[in-house]
Parts: structure tokens; sequence; C-alpha cells
């Protein structure tokens, strides 16, 4: 033992193969290039790979996949669109821009290979006038540019139809606004019940279908105010739409009802389906004028009920989406196959 402790040429041997090992071993793991990099001021950090060859931390590929992303998100960006007070159609709704929330979209590309596609994350952007900001105007129609339309029933007599106009909203899966009379609801609490439990909006079409521009003022607003107390006391209903019995009304009549935290809702498009048209006749005058933000009305009629499905169906070929009212009149985005994608 004391021979080998003591023998110089043993101890030089020695050495010199652990540093050969320790060197051997320090180039597997990367500290050979990493020195390289301290000696040329570029060091970064390292990770290892499974296969022991050193890869830097994607700083440079991070970089590189912001600049793609940003580069991209300027050219899909669509900018928000005002509401506004048309000179024919009053007041219209506004619809939210849109544009690429660049640190989601990278945090969900950036581990991915550069000539890999970029799957885009959006966002939402508010119009800087929105329909709340233009005041009592009355409303005929939706945003042009939001591919919906909405469905008005208004119900102020009888009952039969309702079942079958139900039945083919459900089979579509599609909501429509049911604005109730006040004097008809009374006497049928329980079918708009069952209507506000398929998911229909409730709301509010005065108390006794009277002209509303020939009433007084209290009149007016007591003839809004009755309805309203029956769709919050006995439904639960906080509405916040209003539509004239007839269409009638006057520039008092919106005061009135903006002071009442509603919405005058009128209609782009009439069945007229009080008159006792044919079904085909009904569902001509709704498709030849059918477009992004129509405002459909109707009741609950025999030639309604019938042409219902053939109008819903027309309106989804031609890729609009059948909603509420409150839904149309929202600034939210329809979502299309760019925006999920």
């Amino acid at each position: 033992m004391n021979e080998t402790k003591n023998n110089p040429w043993l101890i030089l041997v020695t050495s010199c193969l652990f540093v050969m090992v320790a060197w051997s071993f320090a180039r597997m793991t990367g500290v050979e290039d990493y020195i390289k990099q301290v000696k040329l001021g570029t060091n970064r950090a390292f990770v290892f790979v499974s296969d022991t060859t050193a890869a830097p931390l994607s700083s440079t590929n991070d970089q590189a996949w912001l600049d793609k992303i940003t580069a991209e998100a300027d050219k899909k960006r669509i900018p928000a669109i005002d509401a506004k007070v048309d000179r024919v159609w009053k007041a219209i709704p506004g619809y939210n821009g849109l544009e690429v929330d660049i640190q989601k979209t990278f945090e969900l590309s950036k581990h991915a290979n550069l000539d890999q596609p970029i799957h885009f994350v959006y966002k939402e952007i508010k119009p800087k006038i929105e329909l709340r900001d233009l005041g009592a105007n009355p409303i005929y129609k939706g945003n042009p540019q939001k591919p919906m339309i909405s469905l008005l029933i208004n119900v102020a007599w009888g009952d039969e139809f309702i079942p079958t106009i139900l039945q083919v909203l459900n089979n579509e899966n599609v909501h429509a606004t049911f604005f109730f009379d006040g004097s008809w609801l009374s006497k049928h609490l329980d079918t708009a019940a069952l209507i506000g439990k398929a998911g229909h909006e409730l709301s509010n079409h005065a108390y006794s279908h009277k002209n509303m521009s020939q009433l007084s003022r209290e009149r007016a607003t007591s003839e809004i105010v009755k309805t309203q107390q029956l769709l919050e006391t006995n439904l639960g209903i906080k509405n916040t739409l209003f539509a004239p019995p007839s269409g009638d009304f006057d520039e008092e009549t919106v005061q009135i009802a903006h002071q009442l935290q509603l919405k005058t809702i009128l209609w782009s498009i009439d069945t007229l389906d009080w008159t006792k048209p044919s079904p085909a006749t009904v569902i001509q005058r709704v498709t030849k004028g059918l477009e992004p933000g129509s405002m459909i009305l109707m009741h609950p009629t025999a030639a309604s009920s019938l042409a219902l499905e053939a109008i819903i169906k027309d309106a989804k070929r031609k890729g609009l989406v059948v909603g509420t009212v409150s839904e149309l009149l929202s600034s939210d985005r329809v979502k299309t196959v760019q925006e999920i994608h």
C-alpha cells in the first residue's frame, strides 16, 4: 500500500486518466459548449435532452414566435363598430371588434416548431359607443355586420298555436322573444312560465293593447308598468324590452320606456300573419328580405306556426344564427369558424 501511495509515476498516470475521463464527460454534458459561449460573451442557459446533447432554452425561438404572431395579429384585427342613430332605422347596436390575444396565443404555440400553423386565441374589443349611450330611441334591427336574426312573437290573444311554435323552436334548437300583453298574461301565467322554462325571452307588450300614442303620459306609463310588475312578481323576470302594441308609439312613449329602463322594440320584417295569409305567403315575406340583423314580427297564429320551421331553416342556410332580441342587440360577436379555430 505504501509503495503505491508514494510512487510518483503511478500518481501521474492516475491523474491523467482522471482528467481525460472528466473532460470526456464535460463534452457529453455540454460544458465545453458552455465554456465557448462564455469566451464569446454570448453564454445562454442550456437544457439537456435525452440524447445527452446540449440544446439552448427557447429564448431565440420564443422571440421568433412572438414576431410571427405579432405580424399575423395585425392582419387579423377587426375594428369594433360603434352604435349609432340611423336616419331611417334609428338606434343601431354596436358590434365588438376582434383581435388576437398575443400572450395567450404565444403560450399556446411557443413549444411547437416554427413551421407549424399558429393556433390563434382571440379577444373581443368593445365599441367606444354602445347602444346604451344613444339615449331614448326605438330599435328596428340589429347590427348589419352581426350574422344573427331574432323572432319577435307578440302574444295578446289565444294560445292554441303556442305548443306548435314551441315544438318547432325546440326541434330547431333556437330561442325567440315573446312579448306578452298584460291582460293575456294575467290569465295565462302557467303558459308563460312554460315558455320561459324552455329558454325563451319573456318581455313587455303593455297591458291592454292600446295605441300608446293616443294615451296620456300617466296612462301610457301605467300600461307598461302593470305588465312589468306581472313579469317580475309572478315570473321572476327582470325584463329590459318593450314592444308597443300594433307598433304604435310616439316620442313620449319611447321616453317613458327609457325612464323605466326599457328599450322600445319594433321590427324590420312583418309577417302580417294576423291577416290570415297562407304559410307559403308568410315564408315568402320573411325569406325574401332576411339578412343579418333582421327582427321578424309574428304572432301565435296558424300561418306563422306552420311557416316557422321553413323560416328558421332558411336563416340557417344563409349562415344566420337565430337568437333572442337581447342577444341580437348585444355587441357580443357571433363566433365564426375562423374565430373558433
